[in-house]
């Protein structure tokens, strides 16, 4: 019996002669793309629900609540355009990001970072009534910064 010399390229199942493929190495011409970490998802929820709140805060600022609020957001009664404009602008900010960081896209997710720090910065400013707001930026900014996280965005 003659022995066959082994061959000189990688096998027909991704791997080199006798060895299995990695089960965490991603695919290259796979067209169906990893499955999205679980990060992500909660970012994206947080996110969204940050964005829905600040919605809520604007359409307050035009019913009679509106001139309480905009007095201890912005120290003058009749600036309700301006809360309301600044609520629209913010829920923007949350809301477009928690959508496209489930369609992986990289700016999302860098916006998300910069929307977490200055929520972190706010929240520090407004201490100790922005106790929630700090806990709930600086979850954003940590899922965004872990390693599946970052993964997922650089394939």
């Amino acid at each position: 019996m003659s022995e066959q010399p082994p061959p000189e390229r990688p096998g027909p199942y991704g791997g080199v002669y006798g060895e299995q493929p990695s089960a965490f190495r991603p695919n290259p011409y796979s067209s169906v793309p990893a499955r999205m970490p679980k990060q992500v998802k909660i970012a994206s929820a947080i996110s969204l629900a940050l964005g829905v709140l600040t919605i809520l805060l604007g359409l307050f600022a035009l019913t009679s609540a509106g001139k309480p609020i905009t007095k201890t957001l912005t120290g003058d009664e009749d600036a309700q355009n301006v809360v309301l404009l600044a609520a629209l602008l913010c829920s923007a900010a949350y809301i477009l990001p928690a959508i496209f960081l489930r369609k992986q896209r990289r700016w999302a997710r860098t916006t998300l970072i910069v929307v977490a720090a200055l929520g972190i910065a706010g929240s520090i400013t407004s201490l100790p009534g922005g106790l929630l707001g700090l806990a709930l930026h600086l979850t954003l900014l940590i899922l965004m910064l872990q390693t599946p996280t970052k993964n997922w965005f650089h394939r």
